[in-house]
């Protein structure tokens, strides 16, 4: 079972920037996708971003398209999140999670237990 623990959360002004990390142990971590998902106050949780294993192939949801980056270090066995120019909207608790493919994680898949997962507050 992957552990995955969210972290770099914080509260920042509208149009700020954050980086946020997820680091994962207890499976070879470089062999899945990674995503990026969120949850608001009163909705559900949607995803926000994806990553292949190797990289090569990525997607955003289009709500932060332009504005976050997605990437990830194997080596090091952690996703990261570059959010700017935020929006109050982008408050959420964001989480991490990992799936076989990019299709089946915006498909709703996601590998293992959610985490405790780290908030961001976006203030207007």
């Amino acid at each position: 079972q992957v552990q995955l623990v969210e972290s770099g959360g914080g509260l920042v002004q509208a149009g700020g920037s954050l980086r946020l990390s997820c680091a994962a142990s207890g499976r070879t971590f470089n062999r899945y996708t990674m995503g990026w998902f969120r949850q608001a106050p009163g909705k559900e949780r949607e995803f926000v971003a994806a990553i292949s294993w190797s990289g090569g192939s990525i997607l955003y949801a289009d709500t932060v398209k332009g504005r976050f980056t997605i990437s990830r270090d194997n080596t090091k066995d952690t996703v990261y999140l570059e959010m700017n120019r935020l929006k109050p909207e982008d408050t959420a608790v964001y989480y991490c999670n990992e799936d076989f493919t990019i299709a089946t994680m915006i498909s709703g898949g996601a590998l293992d237990a959610w985490g405790q997962g780290t908030l961001v507050t976006v203030s207007s």
